[in-house]
């Protein structure tokens, strides 16, 4: 377990057992891009699900709960951010020719968090940005999953996009199958 998803742990109790692991080939040839270690160390330990005080939503590929599925959700943010932008600006990280943001998880007030994808990256060095619910203001931070989430229920790190109650003082996970 990596230093990163071992704090995390010591946060937020894993569950008991998870119930299956994605097909990671299949779900990197659907994304077109490598997943980061940490991410599927993480999926590994949780699973999908409410996850970090029922307001973040961790996508998982394959879940069987569609809300929660990696692959879905990140085609729907694709094809949406490709019409906002339609109008309006895109993040300055998104000039780079080749760009492009692959969805790992959201929230119930509708932000997004995301990998920021470009051509001949290392998937284990992805920043993530995060989009609030009105599409507009965008936050970035290089760290990797398992590190920012750590970080966020800490009290390390805070974002000026999630919600200000958010992280509350009693971490919970629910996987996606029991939701």
């Amino acid at each position: 377990m990596s230093p990163a998803l071992s704090r995390l742990v010591e946060l937020l109790p894993r569950p008991e057992a998870t119930e299956r692991t994605p097909d990671w080939n299949a779900a990197e040839a659907a994304l077109r891009t490598p997943l980061p270690a940490d991410y599927r160390e993480l999926i590994e330990a949780y699973g999908g699900g409410g996850f970090v005080d029922g307001y973040l939503l961790l996508l998982e590929p394959g879940c069987p709960n569609d809300v929660y599925d990696l692959l879905k959700i990140s085609a729907e943010r694709e094809e949406a951010n490709e019409s906002l932008w339609q109008f309006e600006d895109k993040p300055e990280e998104m000039q780079v020719d080749g760009s492009r943001l692959v969805c790992w998880a959201a929230t119930d007030n509708g932000e997004y968090l995301y990998w920021l994808v470009r051509p001949g990256d290392d998937p284990d060095s992805r920043p993530i940005l995060i989009n609030d619910e009105s599409g507009e203001d965008w936050e970035r931070y290089d760290m990797t999953v398992t590190r920012f989430l750590a970080a966020v229920l800490s009290g390390e790190v805070r974002s000026q996009i999630l919600w200000d109650r958010f992280p509350l003082p009693v971490h919970e996970f629910r996987s996606a199958t029991e939701m």
